[in-house]
């Protein structure tokens, strides 16, 4: 190939890519490029608590480990001694989409071609202008995405709480009719009757005061702070105009809640959590911080689950390819690494 070619074709592909990435129906979120480290907040693994010792300035979640020693069976069965360690890490990433098996995390690629499939779970942003009753649609793609270990940077494999080492496709909603029916969700999820009152909707309030504050309320396990219920477990809400990160947010924490209620998800916070997470079927929501990673990055904070968008949503959105939103989930992992 001669040297003109090889440059026409670099900038062929370098169009191509662009054009991929401003793709209004299924844009790239560019997640395997630069931007795996620098639309990272980094800043946000810390604290790091060592034996029961903090350094670092963050948030800490509520019913972190108390120890400072702790021990552990090898694979053996002899028990290993060791130090309680305690960090933020990157744990999922959860893509909301609007076109059904578009998947901006892999570079925009279509998952099923199928025009059938596509048409029936196509989403909507909904038209709020019109009334009160219209609703938004999205589907949601989740990913293992253990992020210090891919960049080989420090771990310990006893802080591997769901032993994920690499990137996976962990769960499609196109594939969950529960996803797309209010009705079939309230089967997987009956005890969704106690709370649509108007009572526990307005208690909502207090979880999202103490979300915006940093520090959600576990036990009010309906709610999602200031983004709304947390029941239906669905890809069903009350929409605004156009897609909102306050909408998003809501479909990536119920698509969490939905794999807690299934036994899909891990505790890593804690005493107990030590040696290894444990199936827990309600949403832990202060173990976990989210960040946005695409359309705009927040690369200097994490927010809270439920917290105000009005702190860390403002301008996170355009019209087009920013429609869809990719949000990196971490996760607090209390764990006992060997000495």
């Amino acid at each position: 190939m001669t040297g003109l070619s090889l440059a026409n074709a670099k900038v062929s592909a370098a169009e191509e890519g662009e054009g991929k990435a401003l793709d209004p129906l299924c844009p790239d979120a560019e997640v395997w490029s630069g931007k795996l480290i620098t639309d990272i907040c980094w800043g946000c693994l810390f604290p790091i608590r060592i034996a029961g010792g903090a350094w670092g300035d963050g948030e800490v979640p509520d019913g972190v480990t108390d120890k400072i020693l702790c021990a552990c069976d090898s694979p053996t069965g002899i028990p290993e001694l060791g130090l309680t360690l305690g960090l933020w890490s990157p744990a999922r990433l959860i893509e909301i989409v609007r076109n059904p098996w578009c998947a901006p995390a892999l570079g925009g690629a279509v998952l099923n071609e199928s025009a059938v499939s596509r048409l029936r779970l196509l989403g909507t942003a909904g038209h709020a202008e019109y009334d009160a009753s219209e609703t938004s649609f999205y589907n949601y793609h989740y990913y293992a995405f253990p992020l210090y270990i891919l960049l080989d940077l420090f771990w310990d494999d006893r802080c591997n709480a769901d032993g994920y080492r690499d990137f996976d496709l962990l769960y499609v909603s196109e594939l969950d009719p529960t996803w797309s029916n209010d009705e079939l969700a309230f089967f997987t999820n009956p005890e969704a009757v106690l709370f649509a009152n108007p009572i526990a909707v307005a208690a909502c309030a207090v979880d999202g005061v103490a979300a915006t504050a940093g520090h959600p309320i576990d036990a009010m396990f309906w709610c999602a702070g200031t983004w709304g219920h947390m029941y239906p477990l669905s890809g069903v809400a009350y929409t605004s105009a156009g897609t909102d990160p306050r909408i998003s947010s809501l479909l990536a924490t119920r698509a969490t809640a939905a794999l807690h209620r299934r036994g899909l998800a891990w505790k890593t916070v804690g005493n107990d959590a030590l040696c290894g997470g444990n199936i827990y079927p309600f949403m832990p929501k202060n173990q976990y911080r989210m960040s946005l990673f695409y359309p705009v990055a927040e690369t200097d904070r994490t927010h809270a689950i439920g917290e105000s968008t009005f702190r860390w949503g403002v301008g996170r959105t355009y019209p087009g390819p920013g429609e869809d939103h990719v949000y990196l989930l971490w996760r607090w992992q209390d764990c006992c690494a060997g000495i």
